[in-house]
């Protein structure tokens, strides 16, 4: 069981308001910006997510030996 299953979802995540935005006030140039800047961070997550699966690789190759 997960604990947003048993807290609920948490009351700082920016995601739920980010995805409700109104894209329509927004121009072409900050569109694109946001683009860039969800890009970056689709990244970065991207990296966070690949240290967690090799350390966890690591931790489980030390304890099997």
């Amino acid at each position: 069981m997960d604990l947003d299953d048993i807290l609920g979802p948490r009351p700082d995540d920016p995601l739920p308001a980010l995805l409700r935005e109104d894209l329509d006030r927004l121009s072409v140039a900050e569109l694109e910006a946001r683009v860039r800047a969800l890009e970056s961070e689709i990244e970065r997550t991207r990296r966070k997510i690949e240290g967690a699966v090799n350390h966890r690789a690591s931790a489980d190759q030390l304890f099997k030996s």
